[in-house]
Parts: structure tokens; C-alpha cells; sequence
């Protein structure tokens, strides 16, 4: 049951499919008696599943429905995924080159002229989530990138961001990154040595004990990571987001300032 619910089926599809694979084929009200699943909800349940392809409707009074064999049903669930996949990516890209994204940025432009920079701030629950706001910034980033992180905060850079560290680099974006470097990290560290200045903070006196993440891009926004990723699953990682440039350029900034003229240049 926590293996189907792990692929998007709720409670009532999951008993129901269950319920029918046990039985091969059978009708909604006998599929109802053995799942604990309402009768009254049955139907649009067994329409839902026969859409993922786990069930096939026989017509008939009274209607019946046959379970697809598992192996086949993950076949045709996968099929389907993707292929609603590949459709909205297309619907998204269309209106992303459309004049309405246009409008859409007109909108956020006016707003962040009232907003106060105090509220230009968020959680970011998740790695997943904390790797997209960075590299929005990437993105965004005109002036300077600053950049402190771990060994998996090293590893994750050059494999989900290395185009965007060379493309900022390439359009004049000053990098720093400071982080530790050994036998497990000294290759990431060359590679993005290429297009940034990168300093070892490992065994340093005074920052040796040091252990985090956090961005700050311009001076005006930063990312700081609050749990340990070296001891947090990535789905519980958790990082604050913000536009302050107060934050950023006299806490954050005097920070990385400090750390960068400990930290040793690679050899």
C-alpha cells in the first residue's frame, strides 16, 4: 500500500484495486463489501483507476470490472504519465512564449513597487525546492555570486548547476565559492575552478568547525540553509529565502568575507 501511495493512488484506489486483484474480476458493490470503500463512491473510483490502466470496465448489468495484471498496469500508468507529462510541458511552453507571460510580468513588476522587503521572504522546504530557488538566482545573478557549502552542497552544484555557474561566468558574474576540499570533492572543485574562484575551507583555523550553506547574489538576496544536509533526509531539508539587502550585505556578506580570507586557494 505505501509503494502504490508512493505513485499518486489515494486510500480508495488503492483498496479497490487490491480488493479487485484479489478477486480478478467483480462488481462494484461486491468490491465495495471487501475494500471498505463507500458504494457510493465506487464508481468514480473504478473510472479513475480504468484511466490509469489498473482496471478494464466490462459492460453489462451489472457492470463489472477486471484487474489489468500488475507488471502491465505499471506499463500503461507509466505510458499515461508520460504522455501528460509531454502535453502540459507543451501547454506550459506555449503560454511561456506567449504575450500573456508579458501581462504576468507586468503584474509582479507593479506588486514588488509597494512590496516591503521584509516580505519578500520564504521557506524552502525540501532540497528539491532549495536547488530551484538557487538556481533562479543563478539566473538573475548580474554582479557578484558568493557562495559557502558543504561536500554535497559542492557535488549538487556542479551536478545541477554547472551550465549556469559557466553562463554567469561567461557574462562577467564575479563567483566565489568556499567549501571543503579533499579526496571527495577536489574534482567538482576543479571543474567549477574554470569559471569561479574557489578556496578550501576544510582544516582551516577558525572555520574548520564550520559546516552550512548559503548564497548571496548582487548583494540583495540571499539563500541560508538551516538543517545539516549531511544529517537530513533531502526531503526534510529545510532553507530560508530572502530579498533583504540589509541581511545580505551586513550579515551574510561580512560572513563570507571573513571565511574567504581564511580559506586557502587550490592548489
Amino acid at each position: 500500500m505505501d509503494a502504490l501511495r508512493a505513485i499518486g493512488l489515494n486510500k480508495y484506489q488503492r483498496n479497490l484495486w487490491a480488493a479487485l486483484l484479489s478477486r480478478g474480476a467483480s462488481t462494484a458493490g461486491e468490491l465495495s463489501d471487501i475494500s471498505s470503500v463507500p458504494r457510493s463512491r465506487c464508481y468514480d473510483v473504478l473510472q479513475s483507476l480504468s484511466e490509469w490502466g489498473f482496471v478494464i470496465t466490462q459492460p453489462g448489468k451489472p457492470m463489472k470490472y477486471v484487474a489489468v495484471p500488475p507488471t502491465e498496469a505499471f506499463e500503461r500508468a507509466k505510458k499515461r504519465v508520460n504522455e501528460n507529462a509531454k502535453e502540459l510541458t507543451e501547454k506550459i511552453e506555449r503560454i511561456r512564449k506567449s504575450d500573456i507571460v508579458k501581462e504576468l510580468e507586468k503584474i509582479h513588476k507593479d506588486a514588488l513597487k509597494v512590496i516591503q522587503p521584509e516580505d519578500m521572504t520564504g521557506a524552502l522546504k525540501g532540497n528539491y525546492a532549495m536547488l530551484q530557488q538557487l538556481e533562479t538566482m543563478f539566473k538573475k545573478a548580474r554582479k557578484s555570486i558568493k557562495l559557502v557549502t558543504t561536500e554535497e552542497g559542492l557535488a549538487e552544484l556542479v551536478e545541477n548547476h554547472m551550465t549556469l555557474v559557466k553562463r554567469a561566468a561567461d557574462a562577467g558574474v564575479a563567483i566565489r565559492i568556499a567549501a571543503p576540499v579533499n579526496k571527495q570533492t577536489s574534482e567538482a572543485a576543479r571543474m567549477l575552478a574554470k569559471y569561479s574562484q574557489v578556496r578550501n575551507i576544510e582544516a582551516v583555523e577558525h572555520i574548520e568547525k564550520l559546516s552550512g550553506r548559503f548564497m548571496i547574489v548582487d548583494g540583495e538576496e540571499f539563500v541560508l540553509a538551516l538543517t545539516d544536509d549531511s544529517k537530513t533526509h533531502p526531503t526534510q531539508c529545510v532553507a530560508f529565502w530572502s530579498q533583504s539587502p540589509h541581511a545580505a550585505s551586513r550579515f551574510l556578506d561580512p560572513m563570507f568575507e571573513t571565511m574567504w580570507q581564511h580559506a586557502k586557494p587550490l592548489k
